[in-house]
């Protein structure tokens, strides 16, 4: 069984040795895990999977080799935490969730959260009030509230927290990911524009053959000035949070952006720009770039490109202070004027479905700023942004 598991991940191009596969199988015959398909899963990729870039793909793998397996052996059937958690989770009427109010923002929630943490003595669930699991409290997980401070677990859906107080880890999207679609790379090749640059000359095939034939079989070579694929695209990209909604179609996106365009400059940002960006999720908290650095760095003929969901609080967008994640020095509405006031040819690409942009007010604010350059990550999305961008 585990013999063709491995044929997979190579099928897969996930750079498996047979040397990590016998490392696999020996610490399963010691016994170093427990017989469940979730320690399995843990210990597989941890013995197989040297570079986070492949997990995606090794979790595909993983998912569809072992599917509905959900023992090694029989199990004393054991009650999860976060299925209890769910159960606590109230279920909100419409005219419940309208009735609750906001506090009035991030000083007012951080003012009320101290007190609740002076107040609270322990773990409390599906109330409205207490720092908890489920129902309506602006403070905890897996509840429903207008606005609030996400601690600890997963958010349930709703996309309101104006803070999350938890350590985040990102990844970075799969480069080397293959296509679902050759549509994509179609739409983007609108964008390459081809130019002649000083006297490089390079053969020119076609025209060598027809002259060749028509001087009676002597050989006339024709040769033409280089082309150069002049096109220069910086892409800015939301990772985590919401954005995991969209891992494959984002990273799809960036493999054929990389594989199209020559001159390609990427960098990272959650949930809106602020003063940092980063270029590898694993080092974002000590390896940052200035945003104004990338400003300066790169010219006004580049073409700026935002991937991202635009799904957040509207005070992440106009606030200071209103990063979810720590307390940003200005309004993330300065940055992205900045940077759109700078590069004369801009666009923002949104996976979520069109259909959805006018319920998320953050999206309504961030499509006013874009000046309405927003598209959708569809065919028709895309080149109706390749088009906008090529003016």
């Amino acid at each position: 069984m585990l013999i063709q598991f491995f044929l997979k991940l190579k099928e897969a191009k996930i750079p498996v040795s047979v040397r990590e596969f016998l490392t696999l199988l020996e610490a399963l015959k010691f016994g170093v895990i427990n017989p469940s398909i979730d320690e399995f899963y843990q210990l597989a990729r941890m013995s197989l999977v040297k570079d986070e870039q492949h997990f995606d793909r090794f979790d595909q793998v993983f998912g569809a080799y072992f599917n509905d397996v959900k023992e090694l052996i029989a199990l004393q059937p054991d009650i999860p935490l976060d299925w209890l958690e769910k159960k606590l989770q109230h279920a909100l009427s419409d005219e419940e969730k309208a009735a609750l109010k906001k506090l009035g923002g991030p000083e007012a929630l951080k003012k009320r959260l101290e007190e609740l943490l002076k107040e609270q003595k322990e773990w409390h669930g599906g109330g409205k009030k207490w720092i908890g699991a489920g129902g309506s409290s602006p403070f905890g997980h897996s509840g429903y509230h207008p606005e609030g401070i996400r601690i600890g677990g997963e958010s349930a859906g709703n996309r309101t927290a104006i803070k999350v107080w938890e350590a985040r880890e990102f990844k970075d999207y799969d480069s080397d990911i293959a296509l679902g679609t050759r549509n994509i790379k179609l739409a983007l090749r609108r964008l390459r524009r081809f130019a002649r640059e000083g006297s490089h000359l390079e053969l020119d095939l076609d025209k060598t053959i027809h002259s060749t034939a028509a001087n009676a079989g002597m050989l006339d070579i024709q040769m033409r000035p280089e082309r150069h694929n002049q096109v220069k695209v910086l892409l800015l990209m939301d990772v985590g949070g919401s954005m995991d909604d969209h891992i494959q179609r984002i990273a799809e996106l960036f493999s054929a952006a990389k594989t199209e365009f020559k001159h390609l400059e990427h960098y990272y940002f959650h949930n809106c720009v602020y003063e940092n960006l980063w270029q590898s999720n694993r080092r974002r908290r000590d390896q940052v770039t200035k945003t104004q650095d990338v400003i300066n760095k790169y010219g006004p003929e580049y073409k700026l490109i935002f991937v991202g969901d635009a799904t957040m609080s509207p005070y992440e967008i106009l606030s200071p202070n209103g990063s979810v994640e720590y307390n940003n020095l200005e309004a993330g509405a300065t940055w992205v004027n900045r940077l759109i006031d700078h590069f004369h040819h801009f666009v923002w690409l949104n996976p979520e479905p069109e259909s959805i942009w006018q319920y998320r007010q953050s999206i309504d604010i961030m499509q006013g700023l874009m000046k309405n350059r927003m598209y959708p990550v569809t065919l028709n999305g895309l080149e109706s942004a390749m088009r906008q961008l090529s003016k």
